[in-house]
């Protein structure tokens, strides 16, 4: 291995309205940092590739997949994860709609579906369709997500 390989750095991340320290090397994966380094393991290691959806953080308010994305390019930008929307309104209506099967892949989408309903208060069908495209669950015919994410859209526009 090249020294340069296995530099590290002692980094800040704005996570969950709070500051972390974290130790990375340019390499790792926001993914890799969060789960590993700061212990919030809610955004979920599985494909690894950006197909599944079940490892999306919000950016800058923006839905992303955590092992796309380097760590080292999110420093010093708002990263909010499922940890950072305990008892949100669109948690509370994925539990309530039954939304979930076996979980996994809930995390990505409460954090999508978070996303979409800031950003799209008024969003149709297709927007919705559009948004849930990035994240894949193996157990629901994703009926219940998407009344769960109506509901949510329902309750912010009556607000």
């Amino acid at each position: 291995m090249r020294a340069h390989d296995t530099a590290k750095s002692v980094v800040q991340f704005h996570v969950n309205g709070e500051t972390h320290e974290a130790v990375i090397r340019s390499a790792d994966t926001l993914l890799h940092t969060l789960r590993v380094q700061l212990g919030l393991t809610g955004a979920k290691k599985s494909c690894e590739n950006g197909d599944c959806g079940a490892c999306t953080v919000l950016v800058n308010d923006q839905p992303m997949h955590a092992c796309l994305s380097l760590a080292i390019e999110t420093i010093g930008q708002p990263i909010k994860t499922i940890e950072g929307l305990m008892g949100s309104p669109i948690q509370e209506t994925f539990v309530d709609h039954w939304a979930i099967q076996c979980g996994y892949c809930t995390p990505g989408f409460i954090v999508n579906c978070h996303a979409l309903a800031e950003q799209h208060p008024q969003a149709d069908d297709n927007t919705i369709e559009d948004w849930m495209q990035s994240n894949l669950c193996r157990c629901t015919g994703y009926q219940e997500i998407k009344e769960a994410v109506k509901a949510v859209l329902n309750q912010k526009n009556q607000s």
